[in-house]
């Protein structure tokens, strides 16, 4: 006998299947319009050029950097030694796609502050 079926049922295949990294989060944070924690130390095994360096100090001062922790200073690091080769025009295709899992990361692109749930708040990005 075949058995009936029940499309209420949460395990029912006929349920439309909803994906856990499908939801958006129901909490949204507000970042302030500039981080003023003090930045970490630049690693000591990169030898970066000055621009590099403010490229370190203006991450650290980002919206998005309010919250990061000192964990995320490798994937910094990586970002700023990728965006040099990608805009230089030495990165390769892999290098390429690299700065970009780790612009993600950050929270640095629209649809990943979307992702994460971050809004960047303050005077100085509100319209009028």
């Amino acid at each position: 006998m075949v058995k009936p079926r029940k499309p209420e049922s949460p395990r029912s295949r006929f349920n439309p299947r909803r994906t856990p990294g499908a939801a958006q989060p129901t909490a949204t944070v507000e970042l302030p319009a500039e981080c003023t924690f003090d930045p970490p130390t630049i690693p000591g095994y990169v030898e970066w050029d000055e621009w590099q360096r403010e490229r370190w100090h203006s991450l650290w001062r980002s919206p998005q950097a309010f919250m990061w922790d000192e964990t995320a200073s490798a994937t910094v690091a990586v970002l700023i030694t990728y965006e040099r080769a990608v805009l230089s025009g030495a990165a390769s295709a892999w290098q390429a796609q690299e700065m970009r899992y780790a612009t993600e990361a950050l929270g640095l692109t629209p649809a990943s502050m979307q992702k994460l749930g971050w809004k960047i708040g303050g005077e100085a990005h509100e319209q009028t």
